[in-house]
């Protein structure tokens, strides 16, 4: 690998060579016979193949040169494979692409691989349509839907030169469909514009439909708590609901036997007779003490008014004392009677 490093670097030394050095080296890669050394290319017929695409691309496109080296495929392996190397010069506005076509190993029935170098000065832009912005891997129609013998280097270059003056990978610019009509394209060209358009719509689309989300999931989180606060509100209504229908069946009950009493003592009859005549009594003492009692109450009362009678300065004084000795004689007369009858005076407490 070594001499074929330092033969490759020996041949395009210098500029004016360029092209017969080119397909020098492609000769004596393929001709290689080393196990260390010789590109993973056994077939014949294969190798044939391989030189005059590689010597096309190298005719068509001069800052391409072709080179050999280690690839490590995704699974761990690790091939020598050819290479063609350059610079792809889209337009004299923009920079040139630095590009890697790899040929695998099952060239040209596999498509070759092909890598955009990224560089601090010029890095691809996020979500690029045809190529990824960490790897620099280049996917296109062309590439996805590869066939031989349909497809070759050349062409594969030159529909990469279309499909990064629709979208460089250094800068982020919708694809513009000035110039463009659909009868003059070819139906590759066009599928790339399709397959450009759909993926900024795309783009967009998701965009937005993350954006949505957002919003949804913050309603979401909104709604629960609602919910939360509408299932506490809920029971708490529930528990004061079943609080009332006790309250109100306690009532119930009572109203039941408060009318059930009603009934049971005829309130029309108790109407029509005075407070007094619902007391009885029963014998001559019984009488008598209920006679004393008003009797003394009544003093009492009628004590008191004469009190607040000579406060208010309404009774003058000395008819005070007359009237209040005229009724304690009749009230010490009245609990006399009581004590010869033999009734004890805490009734009138």
């Amino acid at each position: 690998m070594d001499y074929l490093k330092s033969l490759a670097q020996e041949l395009f030394s210098t500029n004016f060579e360029t092209l017969p050095s080119s397909i020098q080296f492609i000769d004596a890669a393929l001709s290689c016979t080393s196990p260390h050394f010789a590109p993973s290319y056994t077939d014949p017929s294969q190798k044939r193949i391989i030189r005059r695409h590689l010597v096309s691309l190298v005719q068509d496109y001069p800052h391409f040169k072709p080179y050999i080296d280690a690839f490590a495929h995704d699974d761990g392996t690790s091939v020598n494979l050819l290479n063609a190397n350059g610079e792809l010069q889209v337009s004299s506005s923009t920079p040139a692409v630095p590009l890697t076509i790899w040929l695998h190993e099952s060239y040209p029935f596999v498509a070759p691989i092909v890598l955009v170098s990224t560089n601090t000065t010029y890095p691809i832009y996020d979500n690029h349509p045809f190529v990824d912005s960490s790897s620099g891997a280049v996917s296109s129609y062309y590439l996805v839907n590869w066939k031989y013998p349909g497809c070759n280097l050349s062409d594969l270059v030159h529909n990469l030169v279309k499909i990064f003056s629709l979208n460089h990978p250094f800068f982020n610019s919708a694809p513009s469909d000035n110039f463009f009509h659909p009868s003059l394209a070819s139906r590759r060209e066009a599928v790339d514009r399709l397959s450009c358009t759909l993926h900024y719509d795309m783009t967009e689309l998701l965009s937005k439909t993350h954006e949505e989300v957002e919003e949804l999931s913050s309603l979401r989180e909104q709604l629960v708590r609602r919910a939360i606060v509408a299932e506490f509100t809920v029971n708490v209504t529930e528990n004061e609901r079943t609080e009332l229908k006790e309250r109100v069946k306690v009532l119930t009950d009572e109203a039941d036997k408060l009318s059930h009493w009603l009934k049971v003592n005829d309130r029309k009859s108790f109407s029509a007779e005075k407070v007094e005549d619902a007391f009885e009594a029963t014998d001559e003492n019984s009488k008598a003490l209920l006679d004393c009692l008003e009797a003394d109450r009544a003093t009492e009362d009628l004590m008191y008014s004469l009190d607040k009678a000579v406060e208010q300065g309404v009774m003058p004084f000395g008819t005070y004392l007359k009237q209040v000795r005229i009724l304690a004689k009749d009230q010490f007369f009245g609990r006399a009677k009581l004590v010869k009858m033999g009734i004890s005076l805490q009734w009138l407490d």
